[in-house]
């Protein structure tokens, strides 16, 4: 009788989770919905507008630097913490009219918050007019998610930057939020909601203003940081098991250990890194971004070509980990609930 009343304490929490992740899998983000990110990157333009509005009448170049970087820290914070604190109150008070309300609220912002379903949707956009034949189209919709110049790649050069960006989206995009997710189960106060809506939130100023070239520069400096540092713990999460799952972990951990290090960025590296071990590709090389070259590491080695085949094969590592995580969640909390409880 005990071990039912503990069970039934927390299964909204779980049950919620799953569902999400069901969700996300079955319909994703579907095309012209309100999504929460859609309003992050609203406020960011707003603001960013504003603050370069103000900056722009400041005389000293330091005056300007000083300025938006204090203004990057605001927006950060706000954003973040605000994000988190929209989604708690969404949850709380739609639970207070009724619990079946609260759950599915519940579900609906957690599942914006997975892009395993988005990944997969633009994994095909791409490598559908490829296959077909139509290089030119796979290059205009490849320039839809990655910010290199696409018009002149060629046929494997289009299938290592879909690579890259499936393989470096997949800790940012689907297991950083899952981990923020679960931790927030631990935080009963609080839930998975703002945890993994906050996290979303610095994934989204990374992403449209976490750059070191102008305009950029300053107001971005902080919020690119701070994206590092809450990513870095479920980047490695994540490497460990990739790892594991393609049953070479010491291989994997070598090459990353070999090469990620070589990556500017103190996650995507590894990310790409470890999935290039995994598949026994190499991803890395010469770019080009607004007609400039920038190189950038040789992560894994070259035994096998990247083909649709295996991008496909990072896909369902990145399902396979995904999946993981949840059967792991949900016997740690079983485990507590019958056990410990």
């Amino acid at each position: 009788m005990i071990g039912n009343q503990a069970i039934g304490a927390g299964w909204q929490e779980i049950t919620g989770l799953l569902l999400a992740a069901g969700l996300d899998y079955l319909l994703g983000d579907p095309w012209g919905w309100p999504h929460p990110v859609r309003v992050m990157g609203w406020l960011i333009n707003r603001y960013t507008r504003l603050v370069f509005a103000f900056t722009a009448k400041l005389v000293r170049p330091k005056q300007q630097a000083c300025a938006e970087r204090m203004a990057g820290i605001v927006l950060a914070i706000g954003l973040i913490g605000g994000s988190g604190w929209v989604g708690w109150l969404l949850v709380r008070g739609s639970t207070f009219i009724h619990p079946w309300l609260g759950m599915g609220v519940n579900i609906i912002l957690l599942a914006s918050c997975f892009a395993g379903r988005s990944l997969r949707a633009a994994a095909i956009d791409v490598l559908e007019p490829l296959q077909a034949g139509n290089l030119a189209q796979a290059r205009t919709h490849l320039s839809r998610y990655v910010g290199r110049d696409t018009a002149n790649l060629s046929e494997p050069e289009v299938l290592r930057a879909l690579l890259e960006t499936v393989t470096e989206n997949a800790t940012d995009g689907v297991m950083a939020p899952l981990f923020y997710a679960l931790v927030g189960l631990l935080m009963p106060a609080i839930g998975s909601v703002p945890l993994a809506l906050g996290y979303k939130a610095a994934s989204t100023l990374d992403s449209t203003i976490g750059y070191k070239t102008a305009p950029y520069t300053f107001i971005g400096w902080f919020p690119a940081r701070l994206e590092d540092g809450l990513t870095w713990l479920p980047c490695r999460l994540t490497v460990l098991t990739l790892a594991l799952i393609s049953g070479q972990p010491g291989h994997v951990w070598r090459l990353c250990q070999r090469d990620a290090r070589q990556d500017p960025s103190p996650n995507a590296g590894w990310s790409e890194c470890a999935y290039a071990a995994a598949l026994n590709v190499q991803m890395g090389g010469l770019n080009y971004y607004q007609g400039l070259a920038k190189p950038k590491p040789l992560l894994g080695n070259p035994i096998w070509a990247i083909t649709p085949a295996k991008i496909n094969q990072a896909l369902t590592l990145t399902r396979s980990s995904f999946l993981l995580w949840l059967i792991f969640a949900v016997c740690a909390w079983l485990f507590n609930k019958l056990i410990i409880n």
